[in-house]
């Protein structure tokens, strides 16, 4: 299995053994150079994508579901958008889950608390969604986690289990923090890409492309574009007898870990 631990012996190695090898003759410094770029290479490919499970293990399907059963999660919220999605899950009696983010539950407590009470699970997207997130040390990251844990648990009066690195991209650090909080992580196997671009017939056709048993659908509750792709999306899997299932069902993982205190 490719990890971190297992390439990072291995490239060790044959630096170990250029250096051994240059007693006897003259290793040129382009060897190093390409060894160590190759390697560098290999651990930004692992990092960037959560399914490599590179760094940590991540969930992000159930290979094993033959039936039409996906899931669908919504990231970044919640927003002013998030009622718009609660509204069209709710016509469409499909239940999901949001990976929120700490500071936008201090913002909107009450959207938070109507995501609950519509029964879907939550999980932790961490507290800023920082674009150096991935460059924090495992200390800061066991703080955001905890400190959006606790504004979590406030609502649900459980413990949050579910966690879903902000884009996706894991780090040694986020290993030692997850070693820490015991947290599961949750990936994806369709990427709707809904955040970097607002052109609906591309995001559409980019998920339906993708959709299959056992799939986790990543979207996100933060724009007008990505609630219309959701109801093309939603009556899609209808036509095609597709069911909505949790991500607990789906994966056969508790979203929350027990009962607080």
């Amino acid at each position: 299995m490719i990890t971190h631990k297992n390439i990072s012996l291995f490239f060790l190695f044959l630096l170990l053994l250029l250096v051994l090898l240059n007693f006897y003759t003259a290793i040129s410094w382009a060897w190093y150079i390409a060894i160590v770029l190759i390697w560098l290479g290999i651990n930004a490919v692992g990092s960037s994508r959560i399914s490599s499970d590179y760094h940590v293990k991540a969930f992000c399907n159930n290979p094993l579901e033959t039936e039409k059963k996906i899931a669908i999660t919504f990231d970044d919220g919640p927003t002013v958008f998030t009622l718009e999605v609660l509204e069209l899950l709710k016509k469409h009696d499909v239940k999901a889950t949001f990976f929120c983010i700490g500071k936008n539950i201090e913002a909107h407590p009450e959207i938070l608390k109507q995501i609950i009470a519509n029964g879907h699970l939550v999980g932790n997207h961490s507290y800023t969604h920082s674009k150096f997130f991935d460059f924090y040390n495992a200390a800061k990251i066991r703080e955001e986690i905890k400190k959006t844990d606790l504004l979590l648990e406030k609502f649900t009066s459980k413990k949050i289990n579910f966690f879903r690195p902000p884009y996706g991209v894991t780090t040694p650090s986020i290993k030692r923090a997850l070693e820490k909080t015991g947290h599961k992580v949750i990936g994806w196997s369709i990427r709707s890409l809904d955040g970097g671009t607002k052109n609906k017939e591309l995001i559409f056709n980019r998920i339906i492309k993708r959709v299959s048993p056992g799939g986790i659908v990543l979207l996100h509750d933060t724009a007008s574009h990505s609630v219309l792709v959701l109801e093309q999306f939603l009556q899609f899997l209808k036509q095609n007898n597709y069911k909505v299932v949790s991500t607990e069902e789906l994966l056969n993982l508790k979203a929350y870990n027990m009962e607080r205190g």
